[in-house]
C-alpha cells in the first residue's frame, strides 16, 4: 500500500511494524503467529498495486492527496517462546516510532502483543481503548500466566494512562466468567455486545468515546463474523461485518485523535484461499486511509 521500507521515521506519518509473539501460555502454542504479519503484508500489496484508483470504502484514492507517508519496519524478532524479550522489543519499537511523532501501526500475533504495546503509549495518556474482539479479556491470569492473551484489558485497566476502554462486538462465551464481567463493569468498561452493535448500530460503542480524546483501536481478527473471517483460533458465529467494522473506524477516527492501531489473532494456516488475509488487509488498509484524511 505504498509503505516505504528504509523511510526516515522523522519523515512519516504512520510506521506499520510487525510483533508475530507476545507472551505464551504452558502446552499452548502461539508458533501458528510466526507468519501472520508477513501474511497480512502479501495481502495489502494488492491495494498497493492502484494508489491512484478511487477507493470507494474511503471516497478517493487511499492515501488521499495530502502526502501521506507510510512506512514499513518490518518484523520484530520475537519468538514463541521468550514473552519476556517479546514484551521488550514491542515496547521499545513502539515507543521509537512515538519519539517520531507517527502513528504506530502493529500487525500483531495473539492477543497478549498488545500489552506492551499499550504500554509503551503511556505518553499518549490519558487514553480511550477501543477494543474490538469478541473475548473481553479480564482474565487476572490464566495458567499461572497473568500477561497472556487472556488477560490484556485486566492489565490495561490498571494503567495509569488509561482512562477508558469501549469493548466492541463481544459474544458467545466471551472468554469470561461472571466474576471478570464484574471487574469489568465495575471499573467502568463499556461493554457493547455484537447484538447490540448489529441492532444499534456503531454509535452503541461511539456514544462512549469522549470528542477529541486520544484513542488506539486494538481490532482482534476473531471479532469478525466467522463467515468472513474464518482464520482465528475461535472463530465465532455473530460477528461484525467488514462494512460495520469499517463504519466503526470511520466513526471512531472522526470523533477522536487515533494515536496507535493494531490488528491482531488472525491465523494464516486457517486461511484456506486467501480471503480472510485479504479482508484483515482491507481493514488495516482503511484504518490507514482514515488516519490519512485527518
Amino acid at each position: 500500500m505504498g509503505a516505504e521500507k528504509g523511510a526516515r521515521f522523522d519523515q512519516t506519518n504512520a510506521v506499520l511494524f510487525g510483533a508475530p509473539h507476545g507472551t505464551p501460555y504452558v502446552n499452548i502454542d502461539n508458533q501458528p503467529f510466526a507468519a501472520t504479519p508477513d501474511a497480512l503484508r502479501a495481502a495489502l500489496e494488492e491495494d498497493a498495486r492502484w494508489p491512484d484508483h478511487w477507493d470507494f470504502d474511503l471516497g478517493g484514492p487511499l492515501l488521499g492527496d495530502g502526502g501521506f507517508v507510510l512506512a514499513d519496519a518490518g518484523n520484530l524478532p520475537t519468538s514463541a517462546l521468550d514473552g519476556n524479550t517479546n514484551r521488550r522489543l514491542i515496547e521499545t519499537a513502539t515507543s521509537r516510532i512515538l519519539e517520531t511523532s507517527a502513528v504506530p501501526v502493529m500487525l500483531g500475533g495473539d492477543d497478549s502483543t498488545p500489552i506492551p504495546f499499550i504500554r509503551a503509549l503511556e505518553p499518549k495518556g490519558p487514553l480511550t481503548i477501543v477494543q474490538v474482539d469478541a473475548h473481553i479479556d479480564w482474565r487476572d491470569e490464566r495458567r499461572g500466566e497473568p500477561l497472556g492473551y487472556s488477560s490484556t484489558m485486566r492489565r490495561a485497566s490498571e494503567m495509569a494512562h488509561v482512562e477508558r476502554i469501549i469493548q466492541v462486538g463481544i459474544r458467545g462465551l466471551g472468554s469470561a466468567r461472571r466474576e471478570e464481567v464484574e471487574i469489568a463493569r465495575d471499573w467502568g468498561a463499556h461493554i457493547v455486545t455484537a447484538r447490540q452493535l448489529h441492532q444499534e448500530g456503531v454509535g452503541a460503542a461511539v456514544q462512549h468515546l469522549p470528542e477529541g480524546a486520544n484513542c488506539l483501536i486494538t481490532f482482534d481478527c476473531d471479532a469478525l463474523d466467522a463467515s468472513i473471517m474464518p482464520a482465528v483460533m475461535a472463530p465465532t458465529p455473530g460477528g461484525l461485518t467488514y462494512t460495520q467494522s469499517i463504519d466503526l473506524i470511520a466513526a471512531v477516527t472522526g470523533k477522536a485523535n487515533l494515536v496507535a492501531f493494531d490488528i491482531i489473532e488472525f491465523v494464516p494456516e486457517r486461511d484456506v484461499n486467501g480471503i480472510a488475509a485479504f479482508v484483515a488487509a482491507r481493514i488495516v488498509a482503511n484504518t490507514i486511509g482514515c488516519l490519512a484524511r485527518r
